[in-house]
C-alpha cells in the first residue's frame, strides 16, 4: 500500500458510482445506529435498488444513436420516480400508519408505480421468470374469486390489494426486503472488503498448496476454495464469477473438459450459500420467517454443507481416477501455510464474527462487527507502510485491538470513529492510496452485488402479500397433505421436484419463499421438525440454480469455461447428484441437522451419509478403484438407496450391500489388473 497518487476505482462511473457508494453508507448508517424505523428503511432500500437498476439497465441499451440517449434519460427517469417516491414513506410516516390501508389518490399513485417499477426492475435484472410466477399471484389477488371450486377466495378490492403490496409489511416492504436491507447487504458488503483485501488469493493459494498436486487435484482446487469463499459471501453466482476466473481455465489446462470443469465451478460455489458461518440469502429470510436465532440455523446447516462439499471433492476425484488425470507438479504449488503466514490478518474479522454468532449476538450486531474489523485491518495495514521496526509495528497493533475492544462499552460507533482516525493518519503520512481507493471500491461492489438479491426480496413480497391475503397456501397444502398422507417419501419427492421446477426460471430466494410457504406446513404436519423442513427446501432450491434446462450458476460459468450453459448444468448435475441424498437423510435421521438424537446418533447418521455418498458417487461417475461395469454401477446406487431409507432392516441390508459391493470390485478390479500385467 505504497501508491501515493490517489485514483477513482475502476468499475460504476460517474453519477451511478457516487449512487453505489451513498447506497452502501445509508445501509451502513441504518444498521450501525438506526436512526429510521424499519418500514422507512425498506422504502429507502427498494428506492436506491429500482434508480440503481434502471441507472444500469436503462430502455433501448443494445440501441444506438437517439434511441440510446431516449432510453437514459427514460431509465433516470425512471429510477429516479421509484427513489424519490419511496422518500414517502419517510416524509408523510405518521400519516400512513394513522390511515392504516385507507388509500387518498396520492397513495394510489405511490404504490401501483412503485409496483410497476418493482416488477420491471425485477425483469432487467433476472429476465421473465420471476415477474412471470409473481404476476400470476397478483392477478389471483385481484380476480381470484371468478375461478371455480376450492381455488376461489371471497373477493379483494383493488384498494386492498395495493395497500398491502404497497404499503404493508407482507408485500414488497415485507420480511424478505426486511432482511435484505439489514443483514444481506451487510454480509455482502463485508464479503466485497474481504475480496478486495484478498481473501480471494489467499483461499486460491491454500487450496493450490493443499491438494493441487493431488490426482485431479486443479478441480479440488476449485472444490475447496469455493467453499471457503462461501464462508465470507454467500453468493453463488458471485462465487462462480471470482473463483472461476482461476480455476475453470486451470482445470482445462489440465485435461478436463469445458463442460466439466464449468460444471464443477457451478456446483462448489453454489454450495456457498449454505456454508456457515456467512450463508445465502436464504438463511437469514428463515430465521426471520420461522422465528429461531440465525446461529439455530447455522447449526442446522452445518454437517450438510460440510457433506454437500465433501461430495463434489468426492466426485471430481472419481472423474479424475476414470480420466486418468494428475495433478500440479509439487513445485509448481504454492506453499499453503506460507500464504497464510502472509495474509493470515484476513482471517481475524471472519474468526470475530464466528465468535460473536456463537455467544449469542445478533447477525446484524456480528456483522456490523466483522465489517468494522475488515476495514480496520486495510486501514491499520496502509498506516504502518514503510514502518520498519518490529516492536513498534506490534505496538501499533495492540494498542490498535484494545481500542477496537472499545465496541463492548461504547458500541459499533467505536469502529467509525477509528477508521476516520485511520484514514487521516494515512493522509498524515501521504501513504495508503491505494487502500481508500480499495474501500471505496468495495462500497460500491457491495451495492452493486446487492442488486439482484435485493430486488428479488422485494418482488417476491407479491407472492407473500398475495399469499397471507388470500390464504391459498392452506388450501393448496391440503391437498398435497392428501397426495402425501400416507408416504412421507412421495411428500417430498413432490416438494423436491417443486423446487427444482421452479428454478428453472427463478432464483433461489424467491423459490425457497414459494416452496417454503406452500411445502414446509405440509412437511410440518407430516412430523418433519420445523427447520429441517425448511432446510429441505432450501438445499433444493440451489440444486435447482444447477439442473438443466435452466442453471443459472451453469450459465454463469458459461462464458468463462467458453462452452454451453445447458453442457455445463449437465454435468454440473452429474457432480452434485450424490448429494441430493443429503435432504433425504436428514428428513428420516434429523440428528444430520443437529435436531435431537444426541451425538451418537449424529455420529452414525454422518457416517451412514458418508458411506451413501461414496457408494452413490461410485455409481454416478462408473469408477472407484477401477472402472465400474453397468451392474456394479447398479449395485453401488441401490446400497447406497438402501441406507438413506431409515426403515427397519434397510441399514443392515445397505450395509451389507456395501460390504458385498466392495469385496467383489476389489477381487474384479485385481483379477483385471493381473490380467493386464500377464
Amino acid at each position: 500500500m505504497h501508491n501515493d497518487n490517489e485514483t477513482k476505482p475502476s468499475g460504476l462511473t460517474g453519477a451511478i458510482f457516487w449512487i453505489a457508494i451513498a447506497f452502501s453508507c445509508f445501509q451502513l448508517i441504518t444498521a450501525a445506529f438506526s436512526p429510521l424505523s424499519s418500514q422507512v428503511v425498506r422504502a429507502i432500500h427498494v428506492g436506491f435498488v429500482i434508480l440503481l437498476v434502471f441507472a444500469l439497465h436503462p430502455p433501448f441499451h443494445r440501441n444506438e444513436g437517439a434511441l440510446r440517449t431516449v432510453g437514459k434519460v427514460l431509465g433516470w427517469t425512471l429510477g429516479l420516480t421509484g427513489f424519490v417516491f419511496s422518500l414517502y414513506h419517510w416524509v408523510f410516516e405518521a400519516d400512513l400508519t394513522q390511515r392504516a390501508g385507507e388509500l387518498i389518490p396520492l397513495d394510489w399513485v405511490i404504490g401501483v408505480v412503485t409496483i410497476a417499477l418493482v416488477f420491471e426492475a425485477a425483469r432487467r435484472v433476472m429476465g421473465w421468470g420471476l415477474p412471470i410466477i409473481c404476476g400470476i399471484f397478483l392477478a389471483y389477488g385481484l380476480f381470484g374469486q371468478y375461478l371455480p371450486g376450492a381455488l376461489a377466495h371471497r373477493g379483494f378490492g383493488v384498494d386492498q390489494v395495493v395497500s398491502a403490496l404497497g404499503f404493508g409489511t407482507e408485500g414488497i416492504y415485507g420480511t424478505p426486503t426486511y432482511v435484505s436491507s439489514t443483514y444481506i447487504f451487510l454480509f455482502i458488503l463485508f464479503g466485497a472488503f474481504l475480496e478486495q483485501a484478498g481473501m480471494i488469493q489467499l483461499f486460491n493459494d491454500f487450496a493450490m498448496g493443499t491438494v493441487g498436486h493431488t490426482r485431479g487435484g486443479p478441480a479440488k482446487v476449485s472444490v475447496i476454495s469455493s467453499g471457503l469463499m462461501g464462508t465470507i459471501n454467500g453468493s453463488g453466482v458471485a462465487n462462480v464469477v471470482t473463483t472461476g476466473q482461476f480455476t475453470i481455465p486451470l482445470m482445462k489446462r489440465f485435461g478436463y473438459s469445458s463442460a466439466f470443469a464449468g460444471g464443477v465451478e457451478a456446483t462448489s460455489s453454489m454450495g456457498g450459500q449454505i456454508m456457515p458461518p456467512v450463508m445465502g440469502a436464504v438463511a437469514f429470510i428463515m430465521a426471520e420467517t420461522i422465528n429461531v436465532p440465525y446461529i439455530a440455523i447455522v447449526q442446522a446447516a452445518l454437517i450438510p454443507a460440510i457433506l454437500y462439499f465433501v461430495t463434489a471433492f468426492w466426485m471430481v476425484h472419481l472423474e479424475a481416477g476414470r480420466k486418468g488425470l494428475m495433478g500440479l507438479p509439487k513445485d509448481e504449488c504454492p506453499n499453503p501455510w506460507t500464504a497464510v503466514r502472509l495474509r493470515w490478518y484476513l482471517l481475524l474479522p471472519l474468526v470475530g464474527l464466528v465468535v460473536l454468532l456463537f455467544s449469542g449476538y445478533t447477525p446484524l450486531f456480528s456483522g456490523t462487527v466483522g465489517l468494522g474489523l475488515t476495514v480496520i485491518l486495510i486501514f491499520g495495514a496502509a498506516v504502518l507502510t514503510g514502518v520498519q521496526g518490529l516492536a513498534l509495528r506490534a505496538v501499533f497493533w495492540v494498542l490498535l485491538g484494545l481500542a477496537c475492544g472499545g465496541f463492548f462499552a461504547f458500541g459499533v460507533g467505536t469502529f467509525f470513529v477509528l477508521a476516520a482516525l485511520l484514514v487521516a493518519l494515512t493522509y498524515l503520512r501521504r501513504v495508503g492510496a491505494d487502500a481508500r481507493a480499495l474501500a471505496v471500491q468495495a462500497l460500491v461492489d457491495g451495492a452493486r452485488h446487492a442488486l439482484p438479491v435485493a430486488i428479488a426480496c422485494a418482488l417476491v413480497g407479491v407472492i407473500i402479500g398475495i399469499i397471507n391475503l388470500t390464504g391459498v397456501a392452506a388450501e393448496l397444502g391440503g391437498h398435497i397433505i392428501a397426495i402425501g398422507r400416507n408416504s412421507l417419501f412421495l411428500a417430498l419427492l413432490l416438494t423436491m421436484v417443486t423446487c427444482l421446477v421452479l428454478g428453472m426460471g427463478i432464483p433461489t430466494i424467491p423459490n425457497y419463499i414459494i416452496t417454503s410457504s406452500l411445502a414446509a406446513p405440509v412437511l410440518l404436519e407430516l412430523g418433519v421438525p420445523l427447520i429441517v423442513s425448511h432446510m429441505f427446501v432450501f438445499y433444493f432450491g440451489i440444486m435447482a440454480d444447477l439442473t438443466p434446462p435452466v442453471a443459472l450458476a451453469a450459465f454463469a460459468a458459461a462464458p468463462i469455461a467458453r462452452e454451453s450453459g445447458l453442457k455445463i448444468s449437465l454435468q454440473a448435475l452429474r457432480v452434485a447428484i450424490a448429494g441430493f441424498i443429503v435432504p433425504f437423510m436428514a428428513v428420516y435421521s434429523p440428528a444430520l441437522m443437529l435436531q435431537g438424537g444426541g451425538a451418537l446418533a449424529t455420529a452414525y447418521v454422518v457416517f451412514k451419509a458418508l458411506i451413501a455418498i461414496g457408494m452413490w458417487g461410485a455409481g454416478a461417475i462408473g469408477f472407484l478403484f477401477g472402472p465400474l461395469n453397468l451392474l456394479e454401477r447398479l449395485a453401488a446406487i441401490v446400497a447406497a438407496s438402501f441406507l438413506v431409507a431409515a426403515l427397519p432392516m434397510t441399514d443392515e441390508i445397505g450395509l451389507a450391500g456395501v460390504v458385498a459391493f466392495l469385496a467383489w470390485h476389489v477381487w474384479r478390479t485385481r483379477a483385471a489388473r493381473r490380467s493386464t500385467a500377464a
